[in-house]
C-alpha cells in the first residue's frame, strides 16, 4: 500500500503519518529521514521529532540524499518524512542529483514500492500563499508539484491534512487522528 500524505507546514500530517505507519502490518518499521540538520534550529526540530517518536517502534534510517540507493528489508513499514526536503537537498546539495532531482527521487520511491509492504510518503502543500519567487525556488516549486503529482498517481491513497483532520483525496482513508 502506498500513501502520501499532504499538508502544511504543522498541519498534523507528520502525526497522522505516524500513527499510519504504527497501524501497518509491515515490519520493521522504518523512519526514514530526509532533513539535513545543518543550523540549531533543524538540530531541535529533529531533536523533537525524534522524542515524538520514541516509544513507537520506529527504526530510524537517514536518508537526505540518493533515495535510490537505499535497501529496506522486503516486507517493511516505511514512512518517508518529508519529500520536500528531500528534494531540495538533491536540488542544492553539491552532492544531490541537481537537475536529475525528479527522476533519483522517482527511481527511488519506485523501488521502495516494490519492496515495502506499506510506504507512506509526507509531502508538504506549499503553492498557496500567492507569493512570487525568484527564479530558482519557482523551479523548485514546480518539481515539487511534479513529484506530489507522481506519487499521487502511483498511490494506492492521497490524504491531505489541514488542521489536523485528514481529507481522503483518494482512496479509502482510515481515521487515526
Amino acid at each position: 500500500m502506498v500513501t502520501l500524505i499532504i499538508g502544511g507546514a504543522a498541519s498534523g500530517k507528520s502525526a497522522y503519518a505516524e500513527e499510519l505507519a504504527m497501524q501497518s502490518p509491515g515490519v520493521p518499521r522504518l523512519y526514514v529521514a530526509t532533513m539535513l540538520a545543518q543550523d540549531a534550529e533543524s538540530r531541535a526540530r529533529v531533536k523533537r521529532h525524534r522524542a515524538l517518536r520514541r516509544g513507537k517502534g520506529f527504526f530510524t534510517v537517514e536518508c537526505p540524499l540518493a533515495l535510490e540507493k537505499l535497501v529496506v528489508p522486503t516486507g517493511a513499514a516505511v514512512l518517508l518524512e518529508c519529500l520536500s526536503n528531500l528534494l531540495a537537498n538533491e536540488c542544492y546539495c553539491p552532492e544531490g542529483a541537481g537537475e536529475h532531482a525528479e527522476a533519483s527521487i522517482l527511481r527511488g520511491m519506485d523501488r521502495l514500492f516494490t519492496t515495502a509492504a506499506d510506504v507512506i510518503v509526507v509531502s508538504n502543500a506549499i503553492f498557496s500563499d500567492g507569493i512570487q519567487y525568484d527564479s530558482s525556488t519557482q523551479g523548485y516549486l514546480a518539481q515539487l508539484g511534479c513529484l506530489n503529482e507522481a506519487l499521487a498517481n502511483r498511490a494506492d491513497r492521497v490524504v491531505e491534512v489541514v488542521c489536523g483532520i485528514p481529507i481522503v483525496q483518494k482512496g479509502r482513508g482510515i481515521s487515526c487522528v
